[in-house]
């Protein structure tokens, strides 16, 4: 089996989301997805609304048969992406796990703790992202990583590949961000 991960905070979870999830599924051939709310960012200094809030949000927004909306990794007592990554490959052994994020999140991929041992442990899945694309193409982990990047045309292949392999998908975009949506004053858990 194989199990798309798809970390944040979802605060709040909206169909930018949903809709990177649902080309995850299609363009990765997942056989699931699970979204990991997190209980906080380290990297973040704002906390966000309670877990059950956004977890109720999120199944709101991903009613989806095969996505889990996930608060495993404040069960698991996990704070860092490796680490919970480390933990869930050793409950589940037979599962493969491909860790999926935004643009955004691979501009600044090399601050988090233990990156490295990420891209070398588990295959990633990268979606473009509005004002992001040219940054993350430039990025220190895809500079680090260029020689293990899959083409596009073969992101089916990424679950079943052994890592280090990344692909870089160009996606029809959605432009909304939970920080956008917060400063509207759309969100108030």
């Amino acid at each position: 089996m194989s199990i798309g991960l798809l970390g944040g905070s979802f605060d709040p979870a909206h169909e930018g989301h949903a809709h990177i999830t649902r080309e995850a599924l299609k363009r990765f051939g997942l056989d699931r997805v699970w979204w990991l709310v997190s209980p906080g960012n380290p990297l973040k200094t704002r906390q966000p609304a309670p877990m059950e809030t956004r977890i109720a949000k999120g199944r709101q927004v991903m009613g989806h048969p095969r996505v889990v909306i996930s608060d495993i990794e404040a069960r698991l007592g996990t704070r860092y992406t490796a680490e919970t990554l480390q933990r869930l490959m050793a409950l589940y052994p037979g599962v493969r796990f491909v860790w999926l994020m935004g643009a955004d999140n691979l501009a600044q991929f090399h601050l988090w703790q233990d990156w490295e041992w990420i891209m070398h442990n588990v295959p990633v899945g990268v979606f473009a992202r509005p004002g992001a694309r040219l940054e993350a193409r430039g990025a220190r982990t895809a500079e680090e990583f260029a020689r293990f990047r899959l083409p596009s045309q073969a992101a089916l292949l990424l679950p079943r590949m052994r890592p280090p392999v990344w692909a870089f998908l160009d996606v029809p975009m959605v432009n909304l961000s939970s920080t956008a949506i917060r400063a509207r004053g759309d969100w108030r858990a």
